[in-house]
């Protein structure tokens, strides 16, 4: 029998057209073992909607196109279930496609799935909201909150929005307290990784795994903006780890204590969180499909 394998598809992720995305998928998909349904994401939170409904028609495996955001509405339905999750990365970031080592490049994502073998990967809890990639506040949620409000996409939006905000941006005092950790903290970047990076090869977390059982916790305290190109090269270089200005903890569950209410994001996606924040990884809660080990 052939595998039931369906593919979502967000329009609205990252820039180009879409329209011929399922031709691709049609031509890089092997016909003798695949049997797919296609469908586009109509409003925010559909891809939820549609996995769900795939996962109880019993569909073997379901095929994220998208970004984080987009991986991470059609994951949540998938968590816990018979379901692999697959990743076709069109998005801004695709930070956990990147960590998985799925190709960029569509054509050669899509065919590597003929090729592909799931694995049990962890992922995060914010106060229960699911996160499979990274979550947090600090800097990366400002910069994630007033990257949302425009209606332009793109890499160069994201760093048009860095560069303008590190000027605005103030800093909140934090209070960070788990498993052997109690530590008070300014905090500039305040990071929960799963996966080892934000997105586009900025490696906020190098070391981190997603099938170690633990949350990589990063912290960027304030920094002179002499600094910035120096931490800037570094989250690329995957030693961003090693600076002064960093902290990095690790532990399975973490509660954060802060002044105040404000912006945070999971996978991406902005929302304002409260005070307190309750983090936590559960460990092999999904399976994800990657290139086959031969």
């Amino acid at each position: 029998m052939k595998t039931r394998i369906a593919f979502i598809i967000n329009p609205n992720s990252g820039t180009g057209r879409k329209e011929s995305i399922p031709t691709m998928i049609q031509n890089g998909l092997d016909a003798k073992k695949f049997e797919p349904e296609i469908v586009f994401t109509q409003h925010r939170g559909h891809g939820t909607e549609l996995a769900k409904e795939f996962v109880e028609k019993g569909f073997d495996m379901i095929i994220a196109v998208g970004g984080d955001g987009t991986v991470n509405e059609i994951a949540r339905s998938i968590i816990h279930t018979n379901a692999a999750l697959g990743i076709v990365p069109i998005g801004s970031g695709n930070g956990l496609a990147r960590h998985l080592n799925i190709p960029m490049n569509v054509k050669k994502s899509i065919q590597q799935i003929n090729q592909s073998e799931p694995i049990l990967m962890d992922y995060g809890l914010v106060n229960e909201r699911p996160f499979f990639c990274t979550c947090g506040t600090g800097f990366d949620a400002y910069v994630s909150t007033e990257f949302a409000k425009g209606t332009k996409r793109g890499i160069m939006r994201y760093v048009e929005k860095i560069i303008t905000g590190y000027f605005s941006y103030k800093s909140q005092n934090c209070h960070i307290k788990g498993d052997g950790i109690d530590l008070k903290a300014k905090a500039f970047v305040l990071t929960f990784a799963n996966a080892s990076q934000w997105g586009n090869n900025a490696y906020i977390a190098p070391q981190a795994s997603v099938q170690d059982g633990k949350l990589d916790i990063s912290i960027m305290s304030n920094f002179p903006i002499i600094a910035l190109p120096t931490l800037a090269l570094q989250l690329f270089a995957k030693t961003i780890d090693k600076d002064l200005f960093m902290t990095t903890l690790r532990s399975d569950e973490i509660t954060l204590m802060r002044e105040e209410s404000g912006p945070f994001h999971y996978d991406g996606e902005p929302y304002e969180e409260g005070k307190e924040v309750h983090v936590k990884i559960v460990p092999d809660g999904l399976k994800v499909l990657v290139k086959k080990r031969f």
